[in-house]
């Protein structure tokens, strides 16, 4: 890779088509082949590899890459020297926290951590796993599992440490979740002496800027309205803003313009609501970045 290009990680797996979609929305087309491990971007100045989330924190530290998306989850599991730059809270399915859950069979009779001295625990995040157990106290067997982890309970385990986003697979599997291990979600890392070069930093920022900017406008949209003036602290009371709605004048005097931003799944009651109070020309627009 060029040196006077960005390196940057895209975390390949269940990651990757969210990540995409992030980029997509932040104003970046990447263009993965199922045949390459270096996806395809529409800025000239950054190069894109695909790494394993488990892996990219490793690479990052190393300065194999200048910076890349990973969990938290695997940053604390590497115990990896980088700089996180944001928390970009989206996952596989949605745009939230996963957790990694300590789960048992339904039938079994452990009701905390503390039931598990000297049994046995499967999970891919040892590290992290081993760490909970010892600030609780406990001393028991962390075995790494390579997959499938959730079928390795009662006869290969007691217990397994699995990141869940809604507990459908546990549930699925017919395991109860005890207690919550570790919160993860998305970072941005960097290279730290990667952002003391001025042309990479100039081009994490930005990168860091847009992301960012597409999180916030995720489950937003965007509101105008037409409103006479005599009506308009009616038609204002019943927005909820992100920040304070903006009033324009228009031609007509004893008219005003309304423009202000929601959460989508405000609007199919707003409307009604705005309409009554006297709101005319309403129009929904989709947004791709706020910039707070």
């Amino acid at each position: 890779m060029a040196a006077n290009k960005l390196r940057l990680g895209i975390p390949k797996g269940s990651l990757q088509d969210a990540t995409v979609q992030l980029f997509q929305r932040a104003g970046y087309n990447v263009y993965c082949s199922s045949r390459s491990y270096f996806p395809v971007i529409d800025d000239p100045e950054i190069e894109c590899m695909l790494i394993r989330a488990q892996e990219m924190a490793r690479y990052v530290q190393d300065g194999v890459l200048d910076v890349g998306l990973t969990g938290k989850d695997w940053v604390l599991e590497n115990d990896a020297r980088v700089e996180t730059l944001q928390d970009l809270v989206y996952a596989k399915q949605s745009f939230s926290r996963v957790r990694w859950v300590l789960a048992v069979p339904e039938s079994s009779p452990v009701q905390s951590v503390k039931d598990l001295e000297g049994k046995i625990i499967a999970t891919e995040l040892v590290g992290v796993t081993q760490r909970y157990l010892a600030r609780n106290g406990v001393k028991a067997t962390v075995e790494f599992s390579w997959g499938a982890t959730e079928v390795k309970p009662p006869t290969l385990a007691d217990a397994i440490v699995e990141v869940t986003e809604t507990g459908s697979s546990l549930r699925a599997n017919k395991l109860r979740i005890v207690e919550t291990v570790l919160e993860s979600n998305t970072q941005l890392i960097a290279h730290p002496p990667s952002l003391k070069d001025p042309f990479k930093a100039e081009k994490i920022g930005t990168l860091s800027l847009l992301l960012k900017a597409a999180i916030a406008a995720y489950g937003h949209v965007g509101l105008m309205l037409n409103v006479r003036r005599s009506l308009l602290d009616t038609v204002l009371e019943q927005l909820p803003a992100l920040q304070r709605p903006t009033v324009s004048s228009l031609s007509d005097p004893e008219w005003a313009a309304v423009n202000t931003i929601i959460e989508e799944r405000q609007v199919r009651d707003l409307l009604p609501r705005l309409k009554a109070a006297g709101a005319v020309g309403i129009v929904e627009y989709p947004l791709n970045k706020i910039v707070l």
